[in-house]
């Protein structure tokens, strides 16, 4: 059976810093890329960042650009989301996502197979 597990949100000051880790099992991943989204109370699921296989190429959203960074552990099987200089408007459930396949990065929900539980993340003082 296969699992993403996130874990590291939690609750934290307008301009701190939290990291987030998702860990598959299950499958390996090593060839596919994989992503973060996140989801605000009353709005859509929103695309975050995308990392391809190897590692070497990212994309972010507008929202996020120069303030988080997507990295990944192929050997350990692990996705990780580096938030800097977070807001009150960063607030929401995050959620990592896997393709089955895609070795490239990807910003649409539909071209993920694989989704985590969600963690939640509230920026607030």
């Amino acid at each position: 059976q296969v699992q993403l597990v996130e874990s590291g949100g939690g609750l934290v000051q307008p301009g701190g810093s939290l990291r987030l880790s998702c860990a598959a099992s299950g499958r390996t991943f090593s060839t596919d890329a994989m992503g973060w989204f996140r989801q605000a109370p009353g709005k859509e699921r929103e695309f975050i960042a995308s990392i391809n296989w190897i590692g070497r190429s990212t994309y972010y959203a507008d929202s996020v650009k120069g303030r988080f960074t997507i990295s990944r552990d192929i050997a350990k099987n692990t996705v990780y989301l580096q938030m800097n200089s977070l807001k009150p408007e960063d607030t929401a459930v995050y959620y990592c996502a896997a393709r089955s396949g895609g070795s490239s990065i990807a910003m649409t929900k539909g071209e993920y197979a694989y989704w985590g539980q969600g963690t939640q993340v509230t920026v607030s003082s």
